[in-house]
């Protein structure tokens, strides 16, 4: 509940949410459009690798069938060379043997050097050179072949391996985005929910200093109502000591009564006296004074008289008034007292005289109306304070009703703070949760990161070996 200047006027929740909401999806919606823009790149980066390894690989197997086949064709060019030279030399030496015969020992003597010249062990020991010189170049070119089969599956076991740790890294690195961007949205959902208990802190604050004053106000009201106690407790005294006076004043009534009916008779008596020559003096004063003082109070009282009794005694608090009215009243007690005592003066005077000149039943009457008056202000004061009672009751239930409605109030909040605490320890506890997965799943990343690294290097020195056979055939 609120209370007029409690301080800055808060803006609705609903609208407050609403506005957050709309800049959390506006950011949710940039975010998924980078993290989309990210991922176009990098498939557009990974085909663009894939079709320049696809190239060099193509390049790579065509310089090699390119260099087997010239290599190839050369040695069978060489080979073939030779085998002409070797097996046409002869046939020309023996031409010129047959030749030489026709001359003289000159010609025998070089036909002699000639058919030294035309050995038959020299051809064939050429021939099984060359031979033998073909027989090398083919074990040359089975382990060439071999060494290029061998070579043509370790690159398709490494290009298998390369696309493999390229799916997985690329799976990998979407599976990071996916984890950054499951991080970044509870981390949203833990700021939006720490600012929800901010909020809630301090609404909480200010329920509580609210509820210390409303405490402050009722400890003033819970004062008030015992001095209001105190004050029906003087109350019922004051009644008390009205209904003492009340009986006092009767029995003042029935002495006056008396007391008439004495001072008749003795009228009378004079009056026969008077006829006979006698005068008669009383033989005592009859006064009926009772010497009792009525306790004094102060308070409020019920009925309507008694609230007009009070407003009689002027303003104030209502001690002073009181005050007032005994003070009024101890006033009024010490003029009756004196009444009586002329009273008993003018009785006693009236006895020694023979004849009573003038009658007291005027003085006596005069009283009476003095009573009559005091007792209709009493009676005024006496509602006056039943009507300040009546209102003081009403007040005192209208506070323990705040009371009751503040202590509900402070039970609610309680309860709302301890939710609090505990959606906080959840949020805390699901935080640290999160921390734990992001913490494995970096770990998982690095390890593929160095995996692919790894990988990347043995693709790399196989590239080089290959480089250098190539570059030995």
């Amino acid at each position: 509940m609120g209370t007029p200047g409690s301080g800055r006027k808060r803006t609705p929740v609903k609208d407050r949410f609403s506005a957050e909401d709309e800049a959390l999806s506006s950011i949710a919606r940039e975010a998924e459009a980078r993290l989309a823009a990210k991922r176009a790149a990098r498939a557009e980066a990974r085909d663009i690798r894939m079709r320049e390894l696809e190239r060099q690989q193509k390049e790579g197997v065509e310089d090699a069938l390119s260099i087997r086949s010239l290599g190839s064709h050369r040695l069978d060019e060489k080979s073939d060379k030779q085998y002409a030279e070797n097996y046409t030399r002869p046939s020309s030496r023996n031409s010129a043997s047959a030749t030489t015969p026709l001359s003289g020992n000159s010609s025998r003597r070089g036909s002699g050097d000639t058919s030294s010249l035309i050995d038959p062990d020299t051809s064939l020991s050429e021939l099984r050179d060359i031979y033998d010189l073909k027989d090398q170049i083919q074990d040359v070119e089975g382990r060439y072949m071999q060494g290029l089969k061998e070579l043509k599956e370790s690159l398709s076991e490494v290009e298998e391996k390369y696309k493999k740790a390229m799916v997985s890294n690329a799976q990998l690195d979407n599976e990071k985005n996916n984890l950054i961007y499951q991080v970044d949205t509870l981390k949203d959902v833990i700021e939006e929910q720490e600012e929800q208990m901010a909020e809630f802190f301090r609404e909480n604050e200010e329920k509580s200093k609210e509820l210390e004053r409303q405490k402050h106000m009722c400890s003033v009201l819970q004062h008030k109502m015992d001095e209001l106690k105190e004050g029906l407790r003087q109350r019922d005294e004051l009644i008390e000591a009205l209904e003492k006076q009340k009986e006092y004043i009767g029995c003042l009534r029935n002495e006056r009564d008396t007391l008439r009916e004495e001072l008749a008779g003795l009228k009378e008596a004079a009056k026969t006296g008077e006829k006979h020559g006698l005068v008669i003096i009383p033989d005592g004063t009859p006064n009926g004074d009772v010497h009792h003082e009525p306790v004094v109070g102060a308070i409020t009282v019920v009925s309507q008289e008694a609230a007009q009794v009070l407003e009689s005694a002027g303003e104030g608090p209502l001690d002073v008034r009181l005050r007032k009215l005994a003070g009024e009243k101890e006033e009024l007690l010490s003029q009756v007292r004196k009444l009586k005592l002329q009273l008993e003066e003018e009785q006693q005077k009236c006895s020694r005289n023979d004849g009573v000149a003038g009658d007291p039943a005027g003085l006596q009457n005069g009283s009476d109306l003095q009573f009559i008056e005091m007792q209709r202000d009493a009676n005024r004061q006496i509602s006056e304070y039943k009507f300040k009672l009546s209102k003081a009751e009403q007040d005192i239930t209208t506070l323990e009703q705040s009371i009751n409605r503040l202590e509900g109030q402070v039970l609610r909040y309680k309860t709302a703070a301890e939710n609090a605490e505990k959606v906080e320890d959840e949020l805390k506890a699901e935080k640290r949760k999160l921390q734990r997965e992001l913490r494995t799943a970096l770990d998982k990343i690095e390890e593929m990161e160095m995996t692919n690294s790894h990988l990347a290097k043995r693709l790399e020195k196989m590239k080089a070996n290959r480089t250098a056979l190539l570059a030995q055939q």
